[in-house]
């Protein structure tokens, strides 16, 4: 289940801004992907949480986004997550309007609970 925050620039249009959430969903599951945890293309509540933040007046970025994507440490996972990040820019780029932006990509040992 990843959790991602999206954090931009005050002059990226809200439909850009629209698209890319609708586009993260597939594409995050997609760039994550892995044996332990296959993606069906089926997602159900819960499976992926995005969050936008505008970037406040005392932030510092010179990117219009980051994109910052926390997904369970998994070893096959891991192993080649550079490419999968560089996959999922490519992907966002060809889906999107954004252009100058950046991608961190975190796999912290953890845990997930979800109720009914």
């Amino acid at each position: 289940m990843p959790l991602i925050e999206v954090t931009y620039a005050p002059h990226v249009p809200e439909s850009t801004l629209r698209a890319l959430g609708e586009q993260l969903p597939h594409l995050v599951s997609l760039a994550v992907e892995c044996p332990e945890e296959p993606y069906d293309h089926d997602l159900q509540p819960g499976d992926i949480e995005i969050r936008f933040r505008a970037l406040g007046p005392l932030d510092r970025s010179g990117l219009d986004a980051v994109v910052e994507i926390r997904s369970k440490y998994f070893e096959s996972r891991a192993k080649n997550r550079q490419e999968r990040v560089d996959e999922l820019h490519e992907r966002i780029e060809h889906e999107t309007a954004l252009r100058n932006f950046g991608i961190y990509l975190s796999l912290p040992a953890a845990a997930w609970s979800q109720g009914d």
